[in-house]
């Protein structure tokens, strides 16, 4: 069993102060430096849209961030412009530690279509090559951490285990946007019904140990 630690969106745009911040997002990164010395193997994900990105409510006349539109026939939210490539706004955080990370896998690349997971497109269309690479490693077990729980996270570890990884969501170490107050509950909630382990960073160092 070779365990993976994967961060997901550990980007300035989502920390306080940015774009589209999630509440406390910064919190998580100690907690996520804390947890990599423990991993044969640590992995990030990077949003990275092109600034013409269908995802943008500034690239569609008259809408608003939060509202909901059909792009290319994939139901979806739209957002504040944020993590466009080469932005600060993009880059990883500093105060995350980014030495243990062996790769970067980019997201959201293509202006038609929103990726959340660190897998694939919304729509499966295409993936990143996150799960050839880590079964390459021969990894088997994914614990998943960073922003946002109810978005990004939540959709890498539905992919996770679609591929058939064995996934762990360290709970403390991610935050949510929760558009509605309880989106992230739902999410954690969605997750464990769907095989998802929920853990605590405690529970993950106990383990190690």
């Amino acid at each position: 069993m070779k365990k993976a630690l994967i961060i997901v969106d550990i980007q300035y745009d989502f920390l306080p102060g940015g774009a589209l911040a999630v509440t406390k997002g910064d919190q998580v990164i100690s907690i996520i430096n804390r947890l990599q010395p423990h991993f044969d193997l640590v992995v990030a994900t990077q949003d990275w849209h092109p600034a013409d990105h269908g995802s943008f409510a500034a690239n569609h006349a008259d809408k608003h961030p939060g509202e909901v539109i059909d792009l290319h026939g994939l139901s979806q939210v739209l957002w504040p412009v944020h993590c466009v490539q080469h932005s600060e706004g993009a880059a990883l955080a500093q105060e995350l530690d980014q030495e243990p990370i062996q790769e970067v896998f980019q997201k959201g690349t293509d202006p038609t279509i929103d990726s959340y997971s660190g897998f694939y497109d919304n729509g499966h269309r295409k993936a990143t090559g996150l799960t050839d690479y880590l079964k390459s490693k021969g990894v088997t077990d994914l614990y998943l951490t960073g922003l946002a729980a109810d978005y990004c996270v939540k959709f890498t570890a539905l992919d996770a285990v679609r591929d058939g990884f064995k996934a762990h969501l360290i709970t403390d170490a991610t935050r949510g946007v929760n558009l509605q107050p309880d989106d992230t509950e739902k999410a954690l909630a969605e997750l464990k019904a769907k095989g998802v382990e929920l853990l605590t960073s405690h529970d993950v160092l106990a383990q190690m140990a």
